[in-house]
């Protein structure tokens, strides 16, 4: 039981004494970024699903 008090209680100081949080500003920026660069995967995937259906469909249509 005593391992596992040191254990949360090491974690507890390394929380809050040793991690460098980002400020508000740096956060925001990061999420911006995230953000862009999810609606641009997103987009990327609809287009080649999109080719991919369309070719399908054509060589269904073929057969």
């Amino acid at each position: 039981m005593k391992k596992i008090i040191n254990y949360i209680k090491d974690s507890y100081n390394e929380l809050v004494y040793k991690v460098s949080w980002p400020s508000r500003p740096e956060l925001t920026s990061s999420a911006v970024i995230v953000m862009i660069a999810s609606i641009m995967m997103a987009l990327v995937i609809w287009g080649v699903d999109t080719v991919f259906d369309r070719v399908v469909k054509l060589l269904y249509g073929l057969l």
